[in-house]
């Protein structure tokens, strides 16, 4: 670590080349306060993302890789040339705002004990996107998702308890899970607890991360004055492909941080809330055939694939 470097910024990009480009153009635009490096990881990209922005950006860290990584492996990979007091994870679909990063440093600062902050996100209209922290999942949470009740009754703190609630992410917070398209952690931190786990390969390993820093003491924090736009999923676009990786990471979670039986019941309420997908919108295909018929073949999709998850 270097004590003259406050941030490292890492990026991890897969075929995002203009909004790669967009993002670390806007992270030099809106950063002006504190020292910072940017490291980028292009994890085999075949759109030309790495010669792109080794063009425009040739001062910063770049890995052009040959292989795809994945998110938690190459987040790792590049923190081990990252030399800053702070850890900075920001996703390349990312446009900083109103000097984000600089606020996120200096409430860091203020609020040292915390070691683990996040910021408020919106989607490109500037509307309140709520997919920068949830609460940790659990077994209630599960068996609402079984049975449709988190999406019949969304932002609801009974049956949709992962999501906060009403909360506009409009007040600083202490929350379970901080994801990682916005993640700055003290660097001691992360190296303490061993970065990202790699087996994760995508979504799961912030919530991991988190859950073991709030063991150690570092509850994660919101800080709402550090907004940027995420426009979400935008190395991911096959719904299944995602959804399957979805999957796969929550009963990961379940097996490492839930005991042996609640874990047992939660993966198979997970495994069965696909099949009760699929069941249910193949009858509504039957009543209405243009509107559901694609979500039928995506549910039925991930239900035969389940071996993968």
């Amino acid at each position: 670590m270097n004590e003259d470097m406050d941030l490292s910024i890492i990026i991890v990009s897969y075929n995002t080349k203009e909004m790669t480009l967009a993002c670390i153009k806007s992270i030099y635009e809106q950063a002006k306060e504190n020292s910072f490096e940017i490291l980028v990881v292009d994890n085999d990209s075949s759109d030309g993302s790495a010669d792109a922005i080794a063009k425009q950006f040739p001062n910063l860290k770049l890995f052009a890789l040959k292989e795809n990584l994945g998110f938690a492996k190459a987040n790792n990979f590049a923190s081990q040339y990252a030399v800053g007091k702070y850890i900075l994870l920001l996703n390349p679909d990312t446009v900083v705002l109103n000097n984000a990063i600089d606020e996120l440093l200096i409430f860091a600062e203020n609020n040292s004990k915390h070691k683990l902050y996040g910021g408020r996100t919106l989607y490109g209209d500037l509307s309140l996107n709520p997919t920068s922290c949830w609460r940790k999942p659990t077994l209630w949470s599960t068996f609402c998702y079984f049975i449709g009740l988190s999406s019949l009754f969304r932002h609801n703190v009974l049956f949709d308890p992962e999501s906060y609630g009403s909360w506009e992410r409009d007040s600083i917070k202490e929350v379970d899970i901080v994801t990682g398209c916005l993640l700055m952690i003290e660097s001691s931190l992360w190296h303490e607890l061993g970065g990202f786990d790699e087996s994760f390969f995508m979504y799961g390993e912030d919530a991991d991360l988190c859950f073991r820093a709030a063991k150690l003491g570092a509850i994660p924090i919101i800080n709402p004055d550090a907004t940027i736009i995420h426009y979400c999923g935008a190395s991911e676009k096959i719904r299944t492909d995602k959804m399957i990786r979805l999957f796969r990471a929550k009963k990961q979670l379940m097996n490492k941080h839930w005991s042996s039986i609640a874990s047992f019941l939660g993966k198979l309420l997970l495994t069965y809330s696909a099949f009760l997908r699929y069941v249910t919108v193949s009858i509504l295909a039957r009543i209405n055939s243009a509107k559901y018929t694609e979500k039928k073949a995506g549910w039925q999709e991930i239900w035969r694939r389940r071996i993968e998850w």
